[in-house]
């Protein structure tokens, strides 16, 4: 049984955007596994600070290992954090998840309707997110 994997954008104040995607077409996991997994993802943010400071990179790798999970991070120039809860993906494989969205996000950015740094409503921006996770992810 695969684990669902868990996709959090998380700007200054609070979550702006959240995903949990089965890439093997089964059903959603149930509501304690599903609390654990934001749960993890959440205590992994002090982690994600530290390492920010260690390099350069948007790209921080992975950041936390929990149960056999693994929590990937990329940090934006406008320290808006993308958070990835997975199985043991290979790295090149979220890297490459991780800049498409990074894409997807910056022309969410650049539309005059979006407010920088508030909730992700968008529905085709969330399309989006889910067809690369199951192009790149599964």
């Amino acid at each position: 049984m695969s684990t669902p994997i868990l996709f959090v954008i998380v700007g200054k104040n609070e979550p702006l955007f959240e995903a949990e995607i089965d890439t093997t077409g089964a059903s959603a996991g149930n509501d304690l596994s599903t609390r654990q997994n934001y749960f993890v993802l959440h205590s992994s943010l002090d982690l994600v600070e530290k390492s920010s400071w260690t390099t350069n990179n948007m790209y921080l790798r992975v950041v936390d290992k929990v149960n056999h999970q693994q929590v990937s991070t990329f940090l934006t120039a406008g320290n808006v954090k993308f958070m990835l809860l997975h199985g043991g993906k290979g790295e090149e494989v979220v890297k490459n998840f991780f800049n498409e969205v990074y894409g997807y996000f910056v022309k969410l950015s650049m539309n005059p309707f979006y407010k920088y740094d508030t909730p992700i409503a968008s529905k085709a921006f969330d399309a989006r997110v889910r067809a690369a996770a199951r192009a790149y992810l599964s």
